[in-house]
């Protein structure tokens, strides 16, 4: 697939920033010598999905009627 490379630089700053506005939660792990950290998508968050789910939805529809039409 290789469509998306995300990596450790730009995954746990955004990780960091979506804890800060509410949207993600995280738990601590002690395991051994190593912390690990669980990250949980809040109700706050999971709303904030589905609303951006539904603006992308409305956006692809947009932009097929938008192809179509070009193609024609």
């Amino acid at each position: 697939m290789g469509r998306i490379l995300l990596t450790e630089g730009a995954l746990y700053p955004a990780l960091h920033k979506l804890e800060a506005e509410g949207l993600l939660q995280t738990e601590t792990v002690l395991m051994g010598k190593r912390v690990r950290k669980y990250y949980t998508i809040t109700p706050i968050g999971k709303s904030l999905v589905k609303e951006r789910v539904a603006e992308f939805r409305d956006f692809i529809k947009t932009m097929s009627s938008v192809l179509q039409v070009q193609m024609a």
